[in-house]
């Protein structure tokens, strides 16, 4: 695939789902609530989650509005769950996305509302009045709900296979496929984090939009640290390997862009 073909592609799909955020996230809450949800979720990041959901559905013909609340929705938890992890008795970090973290601009119980709030907006984006079928409502939910659970995202775990996976589920996909999608999303999820640790000790705050060397500063095990900086790269690189051997397995013909996903996500510490 072309570089200008991929890079429109990300584009626009950004702007989908910003567009989508925007649509439903409130901005009238009580007490200001979804001021600081919008704060949290709008306007940063790279979305490279939801382009994922996209991009998985696109590979196998997925059903795009379908896909779009599913990008959504797991927008909605990565954002609360930034938001808790920044406060005081967590990371207590006080950047994030380039800007003061949620609980430094509006407080810590405002920042502790809103995370929750985003939670509970996720599953709503995910069960319209109309327009999505019950199955494919159900089976969403419970994939999210298990990724952000006791044994996801809340016990330590990258959200990025269901991210895959829900994209996935939009549409038409044999076991064979599922299978190797699955460990499409496992490898690009753990690249994800072993990038992010490459990252933490190579670049500074301003191009981070976050923190820098916090992992370092609190003593926290990491990629980087267990391996050393060169081998964490060669991880990296070797798990984008495999999760483009899992796409070549997958006899999908549409998977262009999620094997340019996983290039983007290994890229981002070049």
């Amino acid at each position: 695939m072309k570089i200008d073909e991929f890079s429109r592609w990300v584009r626009e799909r950004q702007e989908d789902v910003e567009h989508a955020l925007e649509r439903w996230v409130p901005d009238q809450s009580p007490a200001g609530l979804g001021i600081a949800m919008r704060y949290a979720v709008l306007d940063g990041g790279k979305r490279l989650r939801p382009l994922l959901v996209l991009a998985a559905s696109d590979a196998v013909s997925g059903d795009r509005a379908s896909a779009l609340r599913a990008a959504v929705a797991v927008e909605l938890i990565h954002a609360y769950s930034l938001v808790h992890d920044d406060m005081p008795c967590m990371d207590n970090d006080v950047l994030r996305r380039g800007k003061p973290t949620v609980h430094i601009k509006y407080g810590e119980a405002q920042a502790m509302l809103a995370g929750d709030a985003m939670q509970a907006l996720a599953f709503e984006v995910l069960t319209p009045d109309a327009g999505m079928p019950p199955e494919l409502m159900s089976t969403l939910v419970r994939l999210l709900a298990r990724a952000s659970g006791h044994a996801g995202m809340a016990g330590g775990q990258a959200i990025d296979l269901a991210s895959v996976m829900m994209g996935a589920a939009c549409g038409p996909a044999d076991d064979a496929a599922l299978a190797a999608l699955s460990e499409y999303g496992a490898a690009v999820g753990l690249a994800f984090q072993v990038v992010d640790d490459v990252l933490d000790v190579t670049q500074d705050s301003h191009v981070l939009g976050k923190t820098a060397g916090k992992d370092v500063d609190q003593n926290k095990p990491t990629f980087v640290s267990l391996l050393g900086l060169g081998a964490a790269q060669k991880y990296a690189n070797d798990l984008r390997d495999q999760a483009h051997a899992a796409l070549a397995r997958s006899g999908l013909g549409q998977a262009a862009y999620l094997a340019c996903l996983a290039d983007k996500i290994v890229e981002r510490d070049n």
